[in-house]
């Protein structure tokens, strides 16, 4: 029963993790208003609500093997929840900033529960229980995008604030303190002291440079690029893609149609885990190119997925419909979560040792995406706001050709032990205490 436990706390802290990282979405309207932002001003604080995520990750996936899942997810919903509170009393554009900067780093906790639950379930087991974790901790976002433009209205009128956002980023950072004390009294770092002391021993500095060089992890990293980066991305956007790109001045209804997005990224991740389970367990082949490399095949279709999605944003954006654009919406919310389950299966189960590192490492790099997505969507220079999505398209294109390449039999074989940098030998060598 505690791996069931294990999981629902890990998705309950990654669900409210998710929507205090994306608390600001909703509210961006009445912001700019309040600080006197431009379109191109929102589309940068939506890209710098990622600015950290990729160190962070990287740091608490290795953290996390070294000193357990429960410690440092608590650490970090701890400090999180303070300057979110601090966040509501800012008077100055500035120190908004650079609170709701560190409020951001709430995304890192993903690649802790990764790591925890993966120290839980067995392989075949895994990509579902990842799948379940990431996919309901993802809805977050549209629970954010739902929930509180409902509750914390333009018309608030709270015994602290009277501004709607404010409020709503006070007692998100309240909630986000208890849950930190409720995650480290009841948390267990691993199924056995066995399974803890010898995630501990591997993570060392020099076999978190092999692991994090090996074609397998770099990879998978840039997929993630493409599905968890665009995840984050359209997160933090699509309320103003769709009140500015349909003249759709209703904030609640705006952010009810990004929700959408959200919903299908977030809620549908468990079938990406599971159909990846089930074809490495029923050792059935869809693209006999990639014959016996059974994880990797369900990969590679979910990436092409979303590149034809993409583009098939923009065509919808660009009829006019508004509704057409949310249904489009929701399917490049569908190919995310499709393809973030099935790298996600195959990250633990190609590293077991690791998984902490390497999720760190894949899930870090993969937030460059909601870094540089948003600031090609609201580039100045694209003919309409409907465009950026098939530019985005074809940054994407070169990804998926490497992957086709490191998903060859012969190569995919090698891609745990050849890399870049550092051999197997020398991490295999390396002293425990480095």
């Amino acid at each position: 029963m505690t791996k069931w436990r294990t999981l629902v706390l890990a998705t309950i802290g990654f669900n409210f993790s998710f929507l205090i990282w994306f608390s600001f979405a909703p509210f961006t309207g009445p912001m700019a208003e309040e600080f006197g932002l431009s379109l191109a001003e929102i589309g940068i604080l939506a890209s710098a609500a990622i600015w950290l995520a990729p160190f962070g990750r990287i740091l608490t996936g290795w953290l996390s093997d070294r000193w357990g899942a429960p410690a440092v997810f608590a650490i970090v919903l701890a400090y999180v929840g303070v300057f979110s509170i601090a966040s509501a009393f800012a008077q100055s554009y500035t120190v908004f900033f650079v609170t709701r900067l560190i409020v951001a780093t709430a995304g890192i906790t993903f690649v802790i529960g990764i790591q925890h639950v993966s120290e839980w379930f067995d392989e075949e087991q895994l990509g579902t229980a990842e799948g379940i974790y990431a996919g309901v901790g993802n809805a977050g976002a549209a629970g954010g995008a739902l929930v509180l433009p409902r509750v914390f209205t333009e018309n608030w009128s709270g015994p602290i604030f009277e501004t709607s956002w404010r409020a709503a980023f006070f007692y998100t950072g309240i909630v986000s303190i208890l849950l930190a004390i409720v995650y480290y009294t009841i948390g267990e770092a691993a199924k056995s002291e066995e399974r803890r002391r010898a995630t501990a021993e591997s993570a060392t500095l020099k076999q978190w440079l092999h692991t994090a060089t090996r074609y397998g992890t770099v990879v998978l990293a840039l997929a993630y690029v493409m599905s968890f980066g665009l995840e984050l991305s359209m997160n933090g956007w699509l309320a103003t893609y769709y009140r500015e790109g349909f003249n759709t001045n209703n904030l609640v209804l705006a952010s009810t149609f990004a929700a959408t997005f959200s919903v299908a990224a977030g809620l549908l991740r468990p079938i990406g885990g599971y159909v990846s389970d089930l074809l490495a367990r029923k050792e059935k082949n869809i693209l006999p190119v990639f014959t016996g490399r059974y994880r990797e095949q369900w990969t590679f279709v979910t990436l092409c997925f979303i590149v034809l999605a993409m583009i098939g944003m923009s065509l919808a954006g660009l009829t006019g419909e508004v509704l057409l654009a949310v249904a489009a919406g929701f399917v490049v919310g569908m190919g995310c979560a499709f393809a973030e389950g099935a790298i996600f299966a195959q990250v633990p189960a190609m590293f077991p040792d690791s998984s902490g590192s390497v999720a760190g490492v894949v899930g870090g790099v993969g937030t460059v995406g909601g870094i540089v997505y948003p600031l090609v969507y609201a580039v100045p220079v694209m003919p309409s706001l409907h465009t950026g999505y098939s530019v985005v398209a074809a940054t994407m294109i070169p990804i998926v050709l490497l992957c086709a390449w490191v998903f060859q039999p012969h190569v995919a074989a090698r891609a745990t032990d050849d890399g870049f940098v550092v051999s197997s030998e020398d991490a295999a060598g390396a002293p425990a205490d480095d």
